[in-house]
């Protein structure tokens, strides 16, 4: 049986806000949890609790076991979380990128950091708005 998603319409912005309103939170972990790394169901649990930490609707997760590492693909109905980790340096990767206002990418990286329990995090934001 198919499970299918209702997915809202884009609400209209308000006067003066902008068309599309995007944040992307993204960024490298060092010195992270070697066995998280490696756990391919610790790591989807931990990207499903990002979203929800995050405000975003999840819709879809993916995951893939690469050597020791994992790659994970988290689609949410705002845009994605991706994780990909290297458990051989002790090294992640982290994405949250989200449209909408009401998310908090901000707080589902930083729960994602804490997950992976990373010892140094480097982390930028970008700004992703249409005027």
């Amino acid at each position: 049986m198919e499970i299918t998603h209702v997915i809202r319409p884009r609400p209209e912005p308000a006067p003066g806000e902008p068309k599309v309103y995007g944040k992307h939170v993204y960024g490298n972990l060092y010195n992270c949890d070697r066995e998280v790394l490696s756990n391919e169901e610790r790591l989807r649990q931990i990207v499903v609790n990002a979203a929800k930490l995050g405000n975003m609707t999840l819709l879809d997760v993916r995951s893939w076991k690469i050597g020791e590492g994992v790659s994970i693909v988290a689609i949410v109905l705002e845009s994605h979380i991706t994780i990909h980790t290297w458990p051989e340096y002790a090294f992640a990767t982290v994405d949250v990128y989200s449209c909408g206002k009401h998310t908090n990418p901000e707080k589902a990286f930083d729960y994602i950091a804490a997950a992976l329990r990373a010892q140094r995090v480097e982390r930028k934001v970008a700004t992703r708005n249409l005027e």
